[in-house]
């Protein structure tokens, strides 16, 4: 009687899974929502301090006369712009709408705020950690992406949020910023 061949053979490996092009689990989205929101909704009360003084803000008549006082030319045109650039550029960051421009518009005018305010000092109430803070995290947001919990899920073109988007927006708020700072005296 002949025993039928017996071949060995290998076990299979099992099948490693691919490592997704985008990092996302609820914890890292719900600390980009935190982030967002805290950093977004500053960003806009500052703004609404500049456009309609609230919050003990100026207004666009204090915060005018403030930008001639800091060498900017048309102060009063430089408050509604910083004005508009903070609040909506905090709104989009706390929506997470189109969150790479969002945090350029939060990158430039808080270049500019650490020129106005000067280098003196590192630590409040003369230094400048608050806005160098403030600066660093609307740009790690801008290169990160604002995560699931955002209304760029719903736009086809930042729906897989992309370094580039980021890099780029980051760097057209540091040209924008300088050629600000050239102007003023």
């Amino acid at each position: 009687m002949t025993s039928p061949s017996v071949t060995a053979t290998k076990p299979q490996a099992a099948a490693v899974p691919a490592v997704p092009l985008a990092f996302s689990t609820p914890a890292h989205d719900a600390g980009l929502l935190l982030l967002r929101l805290v950093l977004g909704l500053t960003m806009a009360g500052h703004g609404t301090q500049k456009l309609f003084g609230w919050f003990g803000g100026g207004g666009l008549s204090g915060t005018g006369q403030f930008f001639t006082a800091s060498g900017y030319p048309a102060g009063d045109a430089m408050a509604v712009v910083a004005g508009l650039t903070e609040t909506l550029g905090g709104l989009g960051l706390a929506l997470g709408l189109l969150t790479p421009l969002a945090g350029a518009a939060v990158v430039g005018t808080m270049i500019n705020a650490i020129a106005v305010h000067g280098a003196g000092a590192f630590f409040a109430p003369k230094g400048i950690e608050y806005e160098l803070l403030l600066t660093v995290a609307a740009a790690a947001v801008a290169l990160t992406g604002p995560g699931k919990y955002a209304a760029d899920r719903f736009l086809p073109v930042l729906r897989g949020h992309r370094l580039a988007h980021g890099l780029l927006a980051v760097a057209l708020a540091v040209v924008v910023a300088g050629a600000l700072l050239l102007v003023r005296n």
